[in-house]
């Protein structure tokens, strides 16, 4: 059975963690999600962000999120893959370095990296991404080019490939987002 590791934090979207943890679980992968400074048991608050015809998205409250293992101790070595999905979260867990060496062990072992919406901004900040092409929510594609990354503006429902990184740029495109990983996984 191939594991995964997620890594997640408070005001994650809602959506981006709770689609790709259950369809991975069905699909029968093992999946192991993880926050700083939090234990297996802990929750997380998601937010739940929506595209409303405003100039972004909107946010609004969503589910608490069970963490189902520790973040102290965790060890590359022992999972196939790394999903990243977005929200806030990000924003905070860039500034984490652990987190960020977590990011550059996978990317060093070329392990499956799944990335969704603001979840390349741990990308860009691991310094991981240089000469690939990276989907983003579009706010966050500064961010991408600034890595030396080629920003893949597509749409919202698609996702794309390149090498061992799967990104997409927002929950609609969880069916292609998880699809692609899976298949990366299954490789």
């Amino acid at each position: 059975m191939k594991k995964v590791l997620m890594i997640a934090g408070d005001f994650v979207e809602d959506y981006e963690i709770m689609v790709p943890f259950q369809a991975l679980l069905a699909m029968g992968f093992e999946i192991d999600v993880v926050c700083p400074d939090k234990k297996a048991g802990d929750t997380i608050a998601t937010a739940i962000h929506d595209f409303e015809g405003d100039q972004t998205y909107t946010e609004k409250p969503g589910h608490r999120f069970a963490l189902n293992a520790d973040f102290d101790g965790v060890s590359p070595a022992n999972y196939d893959g790394l999903m990243i999905p977005g929200g806030r979260a990000p924003e905070y867990l860039r500034l984490n370095e652990q987190i960020l060496s977590l990011v550059r062990s996978f990317d060093e072992s070329e392990k499956p990296i799944g990335a969704i919406c603001h979840g390349a901004q741990l990308l860009a900040a691991a310094n991981t991404i240089e000469g690939r092409s990276i989907s983003a929510y579009p706010a966050c594609s500064p961010e991408v080019k600034m890595a030396g990354a080629s920003y893949a503006d597509l749409e919202v429902d698609q996702a794309i490939t390149d090498g061992h990184y799967v990104t997409a740029p927002a929950w609609p495109a969880n069916p292609a987002w998880i699809r692609q990983f899976a298949d990366l996984l299954n490789q």
